[in-house]
């Protein structure tokens, strides 16, 4: 999947659920799922689709995964390849890695609005990995990993204001972090239960093993 430039709300519209690619946005009324007029895959004919073929079905499980975590289709198959080395069961493993992104881990601890927003932040150099600046949204992040914001006024300013917008944040059991100095550190491994979007990661498995 190349970059896409398009109306991310058309993006949930095709899916049919919320992959919160606008952040606070699509907790609001303004959110096109919200509407029922807009509550439909977009094209002319979107209301005459019935029930896909079985390929189709697992393609759209493999689409809103790559659409939610905003990763390319080279990406996502390095990320199957290493889950497939694995011991476990590889669903798990791949939902598992795409967790620990550390565009999703700023997402996820309220220090970016959303993660196209953490992506952008990181490159920018907003945030350091254990002391150290890191550019790379993609950097899978590990137990004991500690996240700060860069010590300079403007970072800290940005991600506060993201901070009072949102309000506490509602932190998951593999992650903790101090508002008072910024901080947020992984203290567990995430499990499928921590993975928010519906899915069903079996039809990816199969999709991705022909």
């Amino acid at each position: 999947m190349g970059r896409y430039v398009g109306p991310k709300c058309r993006q949930c519209r095709r899916e049919g659920l919320k992959l919160m690619l606008k952040g606070a946005r699509c907790e609001t009324a303004k959110c096109p799922i919200e509407r029922q007029w807009r509550n439909f895959p977009p094209g002319q004919h979107s209301w005459r689709r019935g029930r896909g073929s079985e390929y189709s079905l697992r393609l759209r499980e493999k689409q809103k995964v790559k659409r939610y975590y905003g990763v390319y289709e080279s990406q996502f198959m390095k990320y199957f390849g290493e889950a497939v080395k694995g011991t476990g069961n590889t669903g798990a493993t791949l939902l598992s890695m795409l967790e620990r992104r550390l565009d999703n881990v700023i997402y996820k601890l309220g220090l970016a609005p959303s993660r196209a927003g953490a992506r952008v932040a990181i490159a920018h150099g907003h945030f350091h990995v254990n002391g150290r600046r890191t550019s790379v949204p993609g950097y899978l992040v590990r137990v004991g990993d500690k996240i700060t914001v860069r010590d300079s006024e403007k970072s800290r300013k940005l991600v506060r204001g993201h901070l009072e917008e949102l309000g506490e944040p509602h932190l998951q059991n593999w992650m903790k972090l101090d508002m008072v100095k910024l901080e947020g550190e992984i203290v567990a491994v995430p499990t499928r239960e921590d993975v928010m979007i519906p899915v069903e990661e079996n039809r990816i498995v199969e999709l991705c093993s022909r």
